[in-house]
């Protein structure tokens, strides 16, 4: 009966997924449609695609609590086994009391909204869209106490974390600013051993609040400024769509275009690598996919050609991280919403530099191949035109999305619900190698349950740096920085030194909400220009993938492949040289993306 249930509630969150997402990719093809057709958009569908994000958000979340995978610092697999199993229980307590307040303040935030009235569309009420928030909080903390353990005393001790609100209520003591700190050090700890990160946002933001006497309600109302974004819809759409096409077939025809293309070189094969997962990683949304999915077919591949393992291993693991800076790279569009930064001058800006990026890791990959005598595929004529010939339509996408960014035909995400529908069309009816009623909801549940694992990251951590922008924190860094380095060129230096330590400790998505934020206005003040900031801050970025202890692709390569992390960190250590290298080009040449200007 149990687990008839929890199959019935898989089903029924699938479908919904799939529903909204739908939905979402739709309104805006229609908005243009009428926007063309009849001189004006759709009334009523903008806002209404917006909140269709929240409820994308928190699927998404509950789906990546049910799997395991919201996202956490990898640290657990540091510690000795007998100890992983009281970490689990430990951070699933105190996640899942993250969680019941966050629903508790959700349910009092709903209940203002309805008290406020305010339509969001088509006459639907704003609080009856925000309905999903509480649900999705308790749905999550639910699933974190059920992985907590798979034996159910380990499950009821984390489950005394859901009575959090509850001590909360009856403990006074607990709601003054004494307790901040003491309860500051249990979160950290919590982050530490694996406590979901957007949890760790979370506590710190009511801890924030509860020194300076702001009500709970106000973390959840953060969340709710995902619905005033006009852009960020793009990133669950641009997610659909690098799902769709980033299927097996799709790949092994672009591996056959990319061999055919420059298998043929001294090195050939780790060129055509680089190439492939370069262009698979900003439609994935995540450099760790391409690893996961398509690693598993260039590793074997590699070692035979006889390329040596570990150069092989690292290759595939460090190409991974690159493609971050091509369109539509969800973190470009992050950080332009984050920095309020131009996304169209962010694509721009970020072409050579990300070539540069990809130039040097094919160029260290294929020296190790040519010095060990690995073999190469002979160029064909025929082979590459038919090669390009049968991978025509997945090579066009780029086309299509580059020319609604920059053609002026369309907004973001209007062209992220294009390129779904391209996406569809081609893998489904061209290529028939994905079927609507078994493929898509496999894809929808992938592609929420990304989107939404770092969306509500998203959510929580606006409560994070809106404290502590209103805290002058950024100010009182400025000023520090102002009285310690006076020299724009070393406050560079300083940067890229700080971004490698936060790549290596954050995921991608946390780094830019959380520092963002912190470094603009410091940038600002050395007269930066937001569009470079953006530039190396995701340069290093793809760095701190790759940086020990904590670089997420360096965990994905080793559970993927099945390797020691000890081998890992030695394989990828001289790509992550070159891979310096280059920042270091990109941040200091005129030129190539370090430009210096003038604060307006």
């Amino acid at each position: 009966m149990r687990e008839r249930l929890f199959r019935f509630l898989k089903s029924g969150e699938a479908w919904l997924s799939i529903a909204v997402l739908l939905t979402m990719a739709a309104l805006p093809l229609t908005e243009m449609v009428f926007r063309k057709v009849a001189g004006r958009g759709l009334p009523g569908s903008i806002p209404v695609v917006q909140h269709l994000t929240l409820w994308i958000t928190f699927l998404g979340a509950a789906l990546a609590a049910g799997s395991g995978r919201l996202l956490a610092l990898s640290t657990t697999t540091l510690l000795p086994e007998r100890w992983r199993a009281k970490a689990r229980v430990f951070t699933a307590a105190l996640g899942a009391g993250v969680c019941a307040c966050l629903a508790l303040a959700s349910v009092e935030l709903v209940q203002v909204l309805r008290q406020a009235g305010g339509i969001v569309g088509w006459g639907i009420p704003v609080w009856t869209v925000l309905v999903v928030m509480p649900l999705g909080f308790v749905l999550i903390a639910g699933r974190v106490v059920f992985r907590a353990s798979e034996r159910w005393p380990g499950r009821l001790l984390a489950g005394l974390g859901l009575l959090t609100p509850v001590l909360f209520a009856r403990v006074d003591v607990l709601n003054t600013p004494a307790w901040t700190a003491p309860l500051g050090l249990v979160v950290l700890a919590g982050t530490v051993f694996g406590m979901p990160i957007f949890t760790a946002l979370a506590a710190l933001a009511f801890l924030f609040g509860l020194r300076d006497a702001i009500p709970p309600a106000a973390v959840p109302a953060e969340v709710y400024r995902l619905a005033s974004s006009p852009v960020l819809p793009a990133i669950p759409l641009f997610t659909l769509g690098g799902y769709i096409i980033s299927e097996l077939g799709a790949s092994r025809r672009l591996m056959r275009v990319f061999t055919a293309l420059v298998g043929w070189m001294p090195g050939g094969l780790a060129i055509m690598t680089v190439l492939l997962l370069a262009f698979f990683t900003p439609f994935t949304g995540a450099s760790g996919v391409t690893i996961l999915s398509i690693g598993g077919l260039l590793l074997p591949m590699l070692v035979k050609a006889g390329y040596p393992e570990d150069t092989a291993l690292g290759l595939v693991t460090v190409s991974g991280s690159i493609g971050l800076l091509f369109p539509p790279s969800l973190p470009v569009i992050l950080f332009g919403i984050s920095a309020m930064a131009p996304i169209d001058k962010l694509f721009v800006a970020g072409l050579i530099p990300g070539f540069i990026l990809v130039a040097a890791v094919a160029a260290w990959g294929a020296w190790r191949g040519w010095a060990a005598g690995a073999k190469s595929t002979p160029f064909r004529w025929r082979e590459t035109a038919e090669a390009i010939w049968d991978a025509k339509w997945e090579l066009l996408l780029p086309v299509v999305i580059l020319t609604g960014l920059f053609g002026g035909f369309a907004t973001l995400v209007e062209v992220a619900a294009l390129t779904v529908l391209y996406a569809l069309a081609v893998e489904v009816f061209v290529y028939k190698d994905l079927k609507l009623t078994t493929d898509l909801p496999r894809i929808a549940i992938e592609c929420s349950t990304l989107a939404g694992g770092f969306l509500v990251i998203l959510g929580v951590a606006l409560g994070v740096t809106d404290y502590l922008v209103h805290a002058e924190v950024p100010l009182r860094a400025l000023e520090w920085m102002q009285a310690h380095i006076q020299s724009p060129w070393v406050f560079l230096l300083a940067l890229n030194v700080f971004l490698l330590i936060v790549g290596g400790l954050m995921d991608i998505y946390s780094s830019i909400l959380v520092v963002v934020p912190l470094i603009l206005p410091i940038a600002l003040a050395y007269g930066i220009d937001p569009v470079h900031l953006g530039i190396v801050f995701l340069a290093n970025a793809e760095l701190g993938y790759l940086t020990p202890p904590m670089g997420e692709n360096l965990f994905l390569s080793a559970f993927r492949f099945g390797k020691p992390l000890a081998r890992i960190y030695a394989s990828t250590l001289p790509y992550c040289v070159m891979l310096g290298i280059a920042v270091l080009l990109i941040t200091y040449l005129p030129g190539i993306g370090a430009r210096l200007v003038s604060t307006p």
